[in-house]
């Protein structure tokens, strides 16, 4: 399965913090800056049906527009999901 991908918008706080988040679990991820790449933000909108970010996508996994307690909570509710990023 591919990388995770994490859409994010620079200067979002909550992006920032899922950034930290990430890196701090060791969690190798594509991120995708929708401001630095406008194309891309149609491809956001289109998997999760909002402009939002931080936006995760792996696989059927998808979080939209998320702080860390429901990122935690989403992942929680799908081990599936948990055991595959290995977190």
């Amino acid at each position: 399965m591919s990388k995770p991908t994490l859409y994010v918008k620079q200067g979002c706080p909550w992006c920032i913090d899922a950034l930290d988040y990430f890196q701090a679990k060791g969690l190798e991820l594509e991120v995708v800056d929708v401001r630095a790449e406008p194309k891309r933000m149609k491809e956001l909108t289109d998997i999760s049906g909002q402009s939002m970010t931080p936006t995760f996508k792996h696989g059927d996994f998808l979080v939209a527009d998320f702080d860390l307690e429901e990122f935690e909570a989403a992942l929680e509710q799908n081990p599936k999901a948990k055991n595959n990023l290995k977190m």
